[in-house]
């Protein structure tokens, strides 16, 4: 990345030298804001065409407020490049999201200009909403910013968190980010006539004096100040159709253009002195000054490596567990006509496209709402169909109540394919897939599987819509391993298939994902002088204990690999249920550590934690053979 190529950018170290700028030399930065992030884009992928349209807003954010005192919240944080290169991490940027380097999202740790860690949606407001009581507590007079997207407001977080800032009235400014409607200049502008005026010092004086005097009338203050209040957010409704956030106690400044520096400090300097609750709306273009992303947003959304001069993304090696699941999914809904399938906001992500195109009517995208999607398809259930929900690990983490109370318990079939469970690639803490053993594994009345390969996945996907329970399948953000036999096998409930069986004195029991990682181990492990069988559990939940005790009796050593947090995972279930039944038997469980983990490839992440091949080897000679040195373990890995 050749520094000179960025003349004005790389002179901004920190947020507050912008405000010395000329409105020419904004207009210049905003352009070496957008090439840079689109060249690194390019090389590391990230979220791109949400960065590209917020870069006059984050200029215009910064040179009205002064952060780090003023606190900024980027919902999702997806959005936030610009708001780091601005922030003292121009010449880290090349970094961001790779192993060691900067984060793809906001983090406190990184910078003292990131007010919040955010990487799940609509959680914007309520943050905001906090940090700005806190202020009021403390007696400060910071401002304090939530920058939420039109997408993100679909989460039923951010109502709830409108709902009590409309009731505190306490000054929280929220900047509505629309990057999907177009600007009607007629309604437009009249909003913003109408706007405006609202927000001048002289209007907000007057009406607060009115406000007074009609309390203060003896008997009828009251009563009478609440009814002028109910007719003039009636007028405003007049003007302003459909819009809730009056209705909510919100001033409404909009909708505006996003992309006008000028017009945009206009506003945020009016709404500083406000004093009260506001919604700001504005109007930006996604993927704005790079051709291809503006052509389509949503490819450009969250992309891997791709050619700058045509867009053309780098394709993977092979066919993916999402790909295997798409076409799974699809395959299947020809055969039944009783399955529908629904995402939350992640059609492309999960696979489903296929699916939409085939089935448009049995197909539901019910926006970033994963509780929701997870009771929606109860309610399908409950009237006879067979709904698969797709999302991201990641993000089942915000329906956990949903999945307990409005699916297991009713015992309704609903199928959820638990995509980017594991160890997931460059987008760091927050996007990590480890906690779905634990937090689903205690849940009565639920079925768990973890596929190994796109046939076994196939085979699960149907056995879990045929069996008419409650069914979860985790699988990994990775390309599927070649096919074994064994892993066509026909499916029996609670039961694992060996890979290797040469009855041997060790065994080692692992979930899907870490099929290579574990063929691997024991290869190794069989050089150094240590034979392993090999066990797939297939079912993580329920376990046939009667066949696992039979199936584990031959063996001395038993290991349990897992890609997920050890706490409450699959391994101590099975250590204490070894431990009970079999005595004799020396028990190892190996899965994930306390602790959450930052941003690298799924390598890395595996490697860093020692769950590669070389990894565990090492480990299971360690745990053999506890009296050999670092030194000596490493011949394993030769």
């Amino acid at each position: 990345m050749q520094l000179h190529k960025y003349p004005i950018l790389e002179k901004i170290k920190e947020p507050e030298q912008l405000r010395s700028l000329t409105y020419k030399e904004l207009i210049e930065l905003a352009r070496e804001i957008r090439q840079l992030i689109v060249r690194t884009v390019s090389k590391n992928g990230g979220h791109l065409a949400s960065n590209l349209g917020i870069v006059e807003l984050t200029l215009a954010l910064h040179r009205v407020f002064k952060s780090p005192e003023d606190k900024i919240v980027f919902d999702v944080g997806h959005q936030c490049y610009p708001h780091k290169l601005i922030t003292g991490r121009y010449k880290a940027f090349h970094t961001i999201r790779k192993n060691g380097g900067l984060s793809g999202f906001p983090k406190r740790s990184e910078s003292e200009h990131d007010a919040f860690d955010t990487g799940h949606a609509s959680t914007s407001i309520s943050a905001a909403l906090g940090m700005l009581a806190a202020e009021n507590i403390l007696g400060s007079k910071h401002h304090v910013i939530a920058v939420i997207g039109d997408g993100a407001l679909t989460g039923g977080l951010a109502y709830e968190a409108l709902s009590h800032a409309g009731h505190l009235q306490l000054p929280l400014i929220v900047v509505l980010n629309d990057n999907k409607m177009s600007i009607s200049p007629n309604v437009g502008g009249l909003a913003k006539h109408l706007s405006r005026l609202t927000m001048t010092g002289s209007y907000q004086r007057v009406r607060s004096r009115i406000d007074q005097l009609i309390k203060k009338i003896p008997l009828f203050g009251d009563r009478l100040y609440n009814l002028v209040v109910r007719i003039k957010r009636s007028i405003k409704v007049l003007f302003y159709p459909q819009n809730f956030f009056i209705e909510m106690g919100f001033e409404y400044v909009g909708p505006i253009d996003g992309h006008n520096l000028p017009i945009l400090e206009d506003v945020f300097d009016d709404v500083k002195q406000l004093g009260k609750p506001v919604v700001v709306h504005v109007i930006t273009r996604k993927g704005r000054g790079y051709n291809q992303a503006e052509r389509d947003p949503s490819k450009f959304h969250g992309i891997g490596p791709f050619s700058v001069e045509d867009g053309l993304v780098e394709k993977s090696s092979g066919s993916t567990f999402t790909d295997a699941f798409g076409d799974s999914v699809a395959k299947l809904a020809g055969v039944r006509s009783d399955v529908v399938a629904i995402t939350a906001a992640m059609e492309k992500g999960t696979g489903l496209s296929r699916f939409h195109d085939q089935f448009p009517n049995r197909f539901f995208d019910v926006g970033i709402a994963e509780a929701h999607a997870v009771t929606f398809a109860a309610g399908l259930a409950a009237r006879g169909l067979r709904p698969v929900v797709a999302v991201y690990s990641t993000f089942m983490q915000r329906s956990v109540d949903s999945v307990i109370h409005d699916v297991a318990l009713q015992q309704l079939p609903v199928v959820f394919a638990l995509d980017r469970s594991g160890f997931v690639p460059d987008d760091g803490e927050t996007h990590q897939g480890l906690f779905d053993i634990a937090l689903f594994r205690s849940v009565p009345n639920f079925v768990l599987l973890a596929p190994a390969s796109a046939k076994e996945l196939d085979l699960m996907l149907s056995w879990a819509v045929s069996s008419g329970k409650p069914c979860m399948l985790r699988y990994p953000k990775d390309v599927c391993p070649d096919e074994i036999p064994v892993l066509s096998s026909p499916l029996i409930e609670g039961q694992g298939v060996f890979l290797r069986q040469n009855r041997a004195s060790i065994c080692i029991l692992f979930t899907g994902s870490l099929l290579h990682q574990v063929e691997d181990a024991a290869n190794r492990l069989s050089i150094a002088g240590y034979p392993c069988d090999v066990y797939h559990l297939r079912f993580l939940k329920p376990i046939d204990e009667e066949h696992l005790l039979s199936a584990m009796e031959p063996y001395k050593t038993v290991v349990v690999v897992e890609e997920g947090v050890q706490q409450g995972g699959i391994g101590e279930y099975l250590g204490a249920l070894l431990l009970q039944k079999k005595t004799n038997v020396r028990f190892l469980s190996i899965g994930c550590p306390d602790q959450f983990h930052p941003q690298g490839s799924r390598q890395e992440l595996l490697t860093r934690n020692r769950l590669d091949g070389m990894g565990l080897a090492d480990r299971i000679t360690q745990f053999l053979m506890p009296t050999m040195k670092e030194t000596e373990l490493r011949i394993v890995g030769k």
